[in-house]
């Protein structure tokens, strides 16, 4: 495979994982009003390592990964960053503040994973970069300031909407530095990526473990007991788990295999403006001019910090 065929490849995986989260969102957040959002990404999580695990079974010939102790580490810390605390974030956020406003908050996702790579991977940030973390800025700040005008938002308290807002801020933190987790660890020590499918498994295998201890310990297996119960809310935890960490969690690992992560991280951080059709044909929620101009303007800053 050329290198323009894989990019093209690895840029059309992370547009289609993009749209694949948008409506695992709207999934995630109707069952998370049925059975909490903790349960949500407890259940979700443990269908993803069930489905990923017969996909490596049917196309690999294998139950677990074949990976070196050190990737199993990376992906790992990838996974319960990722999916452990970022998604625990998201998924609450999703209650709280609904699916429109927590996708705009994680429009910053590619801000944080900028700062991580800065970090953790020794990249600087130039002027045109600072610039577009302030336009990304400016674009969020922009649609959050939209007057409230459909009867869901009115429901939303101040205290509500600050609660939800930084739940939102540890999901897109979460994500964010996740991704820059993933690249060091699918490509550690080699040249060649490891199996994008390989590397979703072990990142749901170890979110999973951190998950369900994390349940334990705070006591919530009773809630998560009960929750089973809820036919319509793990119907709708179902079918989020099979288009979000099933399919969008594999094709993302693609995105990061084939592609600049901040390239494949400003394609995945298209749920804002996708987002808005989505919620106006479910919820009849319209979004009004301002804010679709504010949604783009977060998008287009996250282009220019990462495609210059």
């Amino acid at each position: 495979m050329g290198i323009l065929d894989a990019n093209l490849l690895g840029e059309s995986a992370a547009m289609l994982t993009s749209f694949l989260w948008t409506v695992g969102a709207i999934f995630f957040t109707a069952a998370g009003k049925k059975i909490g959002s903790f349960s949500v990404n407890a259940y979700r999580i443990v269908l993803a390592v069930g489905l990923l695990a017969a996909a490596h079974i049917v196309i690999l010939g294998t139950v677990l990964p074949a990976a070196t102790s050190a990737q199993w580490f990376w992906m790992g810390v990838s996974g319960i960053v990722g999916l452990g605390i970022g998604d625990c974030g998201l998924f609450a956020a999703y209650v709280t503040i609904g699916p429109r406003h927590t996708a705009l908050i994680m429009a910053l996702s590619p801000v944080f994973a900028s700062i991580g790579a800065y970090l953790m991977l020794g990249e600087t940030l130039s002027s045109l970069s600072t610039l577009g973390m302030a336009i990304t800025l400016t674009g969020v700040a922009i649609v959050l300031l939209e007057r409230r005008g459909t009867s869901e938002d009115r429901l939303v308290s101040t205290r509500q909407t600050t609660w939800g807002l930084f739940f939102a801020i540890i999901g897109a933190t979460g994500q964010g530095i996740g991704i820059v987790l993933s690249k060091k660890g699918m490509y550690l020590n080699t040249n060649v990526p490891m199996n994008p499918l390989s590397a979703a498994l072990i990142r749901v295998i170890l979110g999973t473990l951190f998950l369900w201890t994390l349940a334990l310990f705070s006591r919530k297996l009773p809630d998560l007991q009960k929750a089973v119960k809820d036919r319509q809310g793990m119907k709708y935890a179902t079918a989020g788990a099979v288009v979000g960490p099933f399919a969008g969690m594999t094709l993302s690992m693609v995105a990061v295999a084939y592609t600049e992560a901040g390239i494949a991280q400003t394609l995945m951080s298209l749920m804002p403006v996708i987002i808005i059709p989505l919620v106006w044909i479910i919820y009849r929620e319209k979004t009004s001019l301002r804010g679709i101009l504010g949604a783009a303007l977060a998008v287009a800053g996250v282009a220019i910090l990462f495609l210059i």
